[in-house]
């Protein structure tokens, strides 16, 4: 019977197969101890000379790290072994022998972990960073779709800017001029909204920053809920479920993934609701007190954002940022013209912003005067301004960054740990 590691405790006393690679090896006379990964976990199996046929036995000899290999054996229980359990083997199959593998358990520099990245997902931490992506990925699905909210797939390639123009990809495009890569699926998911009501689009955006620090990538993921009918408030309170809900769902089923990133699993159990909210006023009048005041109307730094953060022990939210410093399609606040409806939430332990969102323009003429003040051409936004002319609503929506959002759940210090091929300004190999 073919079984996953992750599920091998289920099966004490059966006999099982493990289709899988050597991750370690070590002997000890009549003894091989081979430490085998299959993609789902690392099992330690014991090859016995007395158990197995000598040309088997001799296979083991000559294994190399990364060898692939079939191997059967009995499923005992082993409280000292990972998992509680170990396989003693009766049969042994190779594969292939890997070659001398580049990777060894010597330190290795950053830049040769990266040119070797598609071998260096195959490590503990590696793996244990990845399935927690996939967890937190997973559950911000299952918390939107248990809300009514539909998944909908917005363009890669687009005709216009989402964000500024000075971060955008160009390629060509047939006949038709030029295109661009993505910055965000929101102005075509405001579109999906209008239509039905609460959606979300999940995929990749791209923004040419010429930026080298921890926070930031060429290409990332978005997850980007659109809501119609929705205001600035209502949206705060969605965004804070939902992270409460993502980070007790990695709680619950990525304890041996954080144990192996010695994440302080205390921190994370800290994230409750109520999240602090402050104005960006009141964000302002905070730094100035600690030394770092931020003239009004300048967006706030990395370096703010950690001062911030740093005060509080959850997420926190800043909204209502001016106007100057937020995109076209902001609300206005009626009461006071020069800020908008706007929040991003800022995670704690100096990792910044994972959510930006507000509320969206809903005026027509509004609209339009914006995206004269930002120099855009009317011309591409035509199907972005029908929607405030066939029944506009109030609406909002967010953004969360999922490899920011990972970092800080796995206490990551860069995030180019947080994707399986990072692209940043110096990085398109391997």
């Amino acid at each position: 019977m073919h079984i996953r590691i992750e599920d091998a405790a289920a099966h004490v006393g059966e006999e099982v197969e493990i289709q899988g690679w050597l991750y370690n090896k070590r002997s000890s006379g009549s003894i091989h101890f081979l430490q085998i990964r299959d993609g789902s976990g690392i099992m330690q199996s014991v090859l016995a000379k007395q158990d197995v046929s000598q040309d088997a036995f001799g296979l083991a000899e000559n294994l190399t790290q990364e060898s692939s290999v079939i191997i059967r054996g009995l499923v005992r229980e082993d409280k000292r072994a990972p998992g509680g359990v170990e396989l003693s083997l009766t049969d042994l199959k190779v594969v292939q022998i890997a070659a001398p593998y580049p990777i060894t358990p010597k330190e290795h520099g950053v830049e040769f972990l990266m040119d070797h990245r598609h071998l260096w997902l195959r490590s503990r931490r590696q793996h244990a960073v990845m399935r927690v992506r996939a967890e937190v990925i997973r559950a911000c699905a299952e918390f939107l779709d248990g809300k009514g909210f539909v998944r909908m797939d917005t363009p890669i390639l687009t005709p216009a800017a989402v964000e500024g123009t000075t971060t955008l990809f160009e390629t060509p495009y047939f006949d038709l001029g030029t295109a661009y890569l993505t910055q965000s699926g929101q102005l075509y998911n405001e579109a999906n909204a209008m239509a039905f009501g609460r959606v979300y689009c999940f995929g990749p955006t791209f923004r040419a920053e010429k930026s080298k620090t921890r926070r930031h990538l060429s290409e990332f993921w978005m997850l980007e809920p659109e809501v119609a009918y929705m205001t600035l408030d209502e949206y705060m309170a969605l965004a804070e479920e939902m992270m409460v809900a993502v980070v007790g769902r990695v709680l619950q089923r990525r304890t041996n993934e954080l144990a192996a990133l010695e994440r302080d699993t205390a921190k994370l159990k800290d994230i409750q609701s109520p999240f602090p909210r402050l104005s960006y006023d009141e964000a302002l009048e905070r730094l100035k007190k600690s030394g770092k005041p931020v003239p009004w109307g300048d967006d706030l730094g990395a370096d703010e954002e950690t001062m911030l953060s740093s005060q509080f022990d959850r997420p926190l939210f800043v909204h209502h940022y001016p106007a100057k410093c937020k995109a076209f399609y902001m609300q206005p606040d009626q009461e006071r013209h020069d800020v908008v409806l706007s929040a991003d939430l800022l995670a704690p332990e100096g990792y910044g912003e994972i959510i930006g969102g507000g509320q969206r323009i809903d005026d027509l003429a509004l609209l339009e005067q914006r995206l004269r003040e930002h120099n855009l051409p009317t011309d591409v936004y035509q199907w972005y301004l029908d929607l405030r002319r066939y029944g506009s609503v109030p609406h909002s929506g967010f953004g969360l960054g999922i490899e920011r959002t990972v970092a800080w759940i796995c206490g990551i210090e860069h995030i180019r740990e947080t994707i399986p091929f990072p692209r940043l300004l110096n990085r398109l190999y391997p």
